[in-house]
C-alpha cells in the first residue's frame, strides 16, 4: 500500500507542477508578436508559482500523499490484523468521507463477528459444562447400583439384605429413568423451534390442575397450596405451563417443610400476565440466587444427588417460560420466605 499508493499521488503533484511551470515557460518566450501584453503578464503570474511549485514538488508531494494515504493504510493495517486473529482491532474513523464509511462499515461488521464469535465460545463452553455435569449425575446411581449387584452376586446375603439391596437398585434405576426424561424434556423445549401447540389458555386455570395432581405430595409433605387472583389470558402450550406450576410448587413445598404455606398468585402488569409462587420458608441463601435455574444446581445443601429431584427442575421451567417469551425471576421477602415471580405476554382482551 504504501509502495503504490504514496507513489502515485506523488508522482501526480510532481507531473502537475513540472507541466505547470513548462507552460509558463513555453508562454513566457514564444515570440512577442504572436504575445500580447495581458498574456505575457498572466503568464508572468502563472510562472512564479509554478516555478516554486516546481522546486518544492518532491517534499510538498510527499506531504499531500501522506496526507491522504495515511486513513487508508491504517485502515489496511486494522483489517490485517483482524484478518490474522485479533478481533478487538477497531478502525479510525478519520480521514476523507469515503474512508470513513468504510472505517465505520468495518466497525458494524467487527462488532457482528465478535458477538457472534463470543456466543459461540459461550455455547462451547455450556455444552463441555452439560457434557461434565450429566457425568457426574450419572456416577452416584450407576456405583449404587453397581455395588448393590456385586454384593449379591458375591452370595451370602440374608433375604432381608437382599430386598435392601434390591430395592436400592431399583430406586436407583428410577432416578436415572427421571434424569433421562428431564434431559429429554430440556432438549426438546431448549430446541424447539415453533413447534409447541399455543393456544389461548388461562393460568389460572392450569395453575389449580397443577395443584390438584400435587395433592397427594402436598398432603404427605404437611404444607398447605392456596391459589389466588387473576390474570389476562396468555398464548401458550396448557401442558408446559402446567408443568412450570407443577415444578415451583414441588420445589417450594419441599423447601417450606411440614406446616409451612404456599402461595400461587395471579395479576397483570403493563401487558403481561404475572405468575408468583410465595413460600413461608426460610428463604433462598443469597449466594445461591444467581445460579437458581442452572442445570443440576441444588440451592438447599441438604439434598444431595441422592435424594430429591434430578436438579433440572427450575432449569426446565426457565426453558419452557423462555419459549412463551416471557421471564423468570427469584427473590426474598423482607418478612420470611422466597418468591418466583413468572412474566408472559399477555393477549389483548
Amino acid at each position: 500500500m504504501k509502495g503504490t499508493l504514496r507513489r502515485r499521488i506523488a508522482l501526480l503533484v510532481v507531473g502537475t507542477a513540472v507541466f505547470g511551470a513548462v507552460v509558463a515557460a513555453l508562454v513566457m518566450v514564444a515570440p512577442s508578436f504572436s504575445r500580447p501584453s495581458s498574456v505575457q503578464a498572466i503568464a508572468f503570474v502563472l510562472l512564479v508559482p509554478a516555478v516554486v511549485v516546481a522546486v518544492l514538488a518532491v517534499p510538498l508531494s510527499q506531504w499531500i500523499a501522506r496526507r491522504f494515504a495515511s486513513p487508508v493504510e491504517r485502515l489496511a493495517a486494522t483489517t490485517s490484523s483482524f484478518a490474522a486473529g485479533d478481533y478487538k482491532q477497531r478502525a479510525h474513523t478519520d480521514g476523507p468521507r469515503e474512508v470513513r464509511l468504510i472505517a465505520q462499515s468495518f466497525n458494524r461488521m467487527a462488532a457482528d463477528f465478535s458477538t457472534a464469535i463470543d456466543e459461540l465460545s459461550s455455547e462451547e463452553t455450556r455444552k463441555t459444562q452439560f457434557v461434565s455435569d450429566v457425568s457426574h449425575e450419572l456416577r452416584t446411581p450407576l456405583t449404587a447400583i453397581r455395588g448393590a449387584a456385586e454384593t449379591l452376586l458375591d452370595g451370602g446375603v440374608g433375604p432381608d439384605d437382599q430386598e435392601r439391596f434390591l430395592s436400592t437398585i431399583a430406586a436407583e434405576a428410577e432416578r436415572l429413568t427421571r434424569l433421562a426424561n428431564d434431559l429429554l424434556a430440556l432438549q426438546r423445549i431448549e430446541g424447539a423451534t415453533g413447534e409447541l401447540p399455543f393456544r389461548s389458555m388461562d393460568l389460572r386455570e392450569a395453575a389449580e390442575r397443577a395443584v390438584t395432581m400435587l395433592e397427594p405430595l402436598v398432603e404427605d409433605r404437611g404444607v398447605t397450596v392456596e391459589v389466588r387472583g387473576s390474570a389476562p389470558r396468555v398464548l401458550g402450550d396448557v401442558d408446559r405451563l402446567q408443568q412450570v406450576v407443577a415444578n415451583l410448587v414441588d420445589n417450594a413445598t419441599r423447601m417450606v417443610g411440614e406446616g409451612g404455606h404456599v402461595w400461587v398468585e395471579f395479576s397483570s402488569d403493563a401487558g403481561f400476565s404475572v405468575m408468583a409462587v410465595r413460600d413461608d420458608g426460610p428463604g433462598i441463601p443469597e449466594r445461591d440466587l444467581p445460579h437458581l435455574f442452572d442445570r443440576f444446581y441444588r440451592a438447599d445443601t441438604s439434598r444431595t444427588r441422592t435424594s430429591g429431584g434430578s436438579g433440572l427442575g427450575l432449569a426446565i421451567v426457565r426453558a419452557i417460560v423462555g419459549a412463551h417469551s416471557g421471564t423468570i425471576e427469584a427473590e426474598n421477602l423482607p418478612e420470611r420466605g422466597a418468591r418466583l415471580i413468572v412474566k408472559l405476554p399477555s393477549l389483548p382482551e
